[in-house]
């Protein structure tokens, strides 16, 4: 079996100790749970894809993925789950 040669990392290991894999991403057509899209946060911040390959790989805009980001470092992954968007969404006070 030959393995394709990639220029970034094939696995990061976190700050918890978990590690991360190129294998451990969501598939291309996935249904969004808050857990695959902290995966695919975390796999952007800690190198192991790059932002444009995680944008144009999933289909996602960019202010969708900057929502992600946002909410995965102010709040944890918690955040993510539809069902608590609203509890996490700040609004401006006028």
């Amino acid at each position: 079996m030959f393995v394709k040669k990639t220029l970034g990392p094939r696995i990061v290991t976190l700050e918890d100790g978990r590690i991360l894999s190129v294998a451990d991403l969501p598939m291309v057509d996935t249904r969004w749970v808050a857990s695959r899209k902290q995966t695919v946060v975390l796999a952007v911040t800690h190198g192991l894809i790059s932002r444009e390959d995680a944008l144009r790989r999933y289909g996602l805009t960019e202010e969708e993925f900057d929502s992600w980001c946002r909410a995965v470092h102010q709040h944890g992954a918690a955040a993510l789950k539809v069902t608590a968007l609203q509890r996490y969404r700040h609004t401006p006070t006028q």
